[in-house]
């Protein structure tokens, strides 16, 4: 793969398909590429996190809510995780963006509610149900991830679509159920309700597949037709 000092996104795509296919180490990365490890690190973190989209261009600048930039940087300032990983959790571009955070933290001033384009940012979550909750994630995942749009949509904060989509991609539909106190008609899901919230979200990741491998087709036809030109 010829180094042309910035990887095309379609290239950028195969690059981090490979890394966590195992095809590609990180050694072989920094050989091919002429690229540091730390920049795969973010590809794959922000591959992850919002799928090609990710790593396309991005058209205008991504906006954070001020609640979000005061959990990121309490956190990150509490010890014991590194930037990196607060970057993963809170979905931020890069490092530098959360030190540039970290700076305005330290020297006291607050941090301002950005222009949004009308995206409601809620500093509280409110109480959801577990139908909304598997709609709300199902949205999620087939509008890759944009928790801005599901923020605004349902009205709940972001550290709920957050936390939701987490404990999803780890326990399942299991994860969405709240067992919190005596809410046992939640935790007791009959099987054919489970198999239907089963089928949604699946639905949903399939989805958001298919409009990837369509977005990924049209970016190499378009690198194609440069390289004509």
């Amino acid at each position: 793969m010829p180094n042309k000092g910035k990887l095309p996104p379609a290239e950028k795509v195969k690059v981090v398909q490979k890394y966590l296919s195992g095809e590609l180490s990180v050694t072989e990365f920094e050989r091919c590429c002429s690229i540091n490890r730390a920049t795969l690190y973010t590809w794959v973190r922000l591959y992850k996190a919002r799928g090609i989209e990710g790593l396309m261009p991005a058209s205008k600048t991504r906006k954070y809510s001020p609640e979000l930039k005061q959990s990121a940087v309490a956190e990150y300032l509490s010890g014991g995780i590194s930037l990196r990983s607060i970057c993963a959790k809170y979905d931020i571009n890069t490092d530098s963006i959360l030190q540039d955070w970290i700076k305005v933290y330290n020297s006291h001033k607050d941090f301002k509610q950005p222009n949004s384009g009308g995206v409601i940012y809620m500093a509280k979550g409110r109480k959801t149900t577990l139908d909304e909750r598997i709609e709300m994630v199902s949205r999620c995942i087939a509008e890759n991830n944009d928790y801005g749009k599901i923020i605004e949509q349902y009205g709940v904060s972001y550290q709920q679509i957050y936390g939701w989509m987490r404990k999803y991609e780890k326990d399942g539909v299991d994860g969405l159920t709240d067992r919190r106190g005596k809410r046992k008609s939640e935790s007791e899901m009959s099987e054919v309700e489970k198999l239907w919230a089963q089928i949604k979200l699946k639905d949903a990741e399939n989805l958001r597949l298919q409009m990837e491998n369509e977005l990924l087709k049209k970016l190499e036809e378009l690198e194609r037709g440069r390289g004509v030109d």
